[in-house]
């Protein structure tokens, strides 16, 4: 095994300087919201399209990552860092898929927890929420009418069961400040101990 380590196999002549690795990495790892999954298959396009690493490091680097405590995303960084480049490498890539994103965390924070004070900025955030429950109560709804939505009237009882069994546990769930996990494995529980009902047209 030579110098680049595991996969070696998928390296391309030279690989990355340090400071195409750096600009890469912080590039990807910071441009991206809502998951450092997005990140990775970004990188892996872009190391892959220059013949850096092949598919076999890249899933090498995946199991591993998974396997790690912390964030997937940057024990990957870290990886492809080391890969090329050793400690200067990893701890470079580490810097700059961590430090960006801790920043904007950081001024985030402060900017709404300074703007919150204003009637103005709560007014909004109020709005925000209102919608987003109307959302997910329309989401909920149109989940829940097949086990609710009566045939005709001879199942009408049933269905002023279902609506008072489904109410009451949603309460309870809003009562006990019930996480976003306990509300789904309650709406497991009860959608499989409920008989589905075919919606009439």
């Amino acid at each position: 095994m030579n110098r680049a380590g595991i996969g070696d196999r998928g390296l391309g002549i030279g690989g990355p300087s340090l400071r195409e690795l750096v600009s890469i990495v912080a590039y990807e790892a910071n441009r991206t919201v809502g998951g450092g999954l997005v990140s990775i298959e970004l990188l892996r396009r872009r190391f892959t399209a220059r013949g850096w690493i092949d598919a076999v490091a890249h899933g090498v680097f995946i199991a591993i990552s998974r396997f790690t405590p912390g964030t997937v995303v940057l024990a990957y960084v870290v990886m492809l860092g080391w890969r090329f480049h050793r400690w200067r490498g990893a701890l470079l890539a580490l810097a700059v898929a961590s430090i960006p994103a801790s920043i904007i965390v950081f001024v985030l924070a402060v900017t709404l927890a300074q703007i919150d004070r204003y009637a103005a900025i709560r007014a909004l955030l109020a709005v925000g929420i209102l919608v987003a429950s109307v959302l997910v109560l329309a989401s909920a709804w149109h989940l829940l009418r097949p086990y609710i939505a009566p045939e005709g009237r001879l199942r009408e009882r049933r269905t002023l069961v279902r609506v008072f069994v489904i109410t009451g546990i949603a309460i309870a769930l809003v009562a006990i400040g019930a996480t976003p996990v306990r509300v789904l494995l309650a709406a497991a529980v009860v959608s499989s101990a409920l008989p589905v009902m075919k919606v009439s047209e």
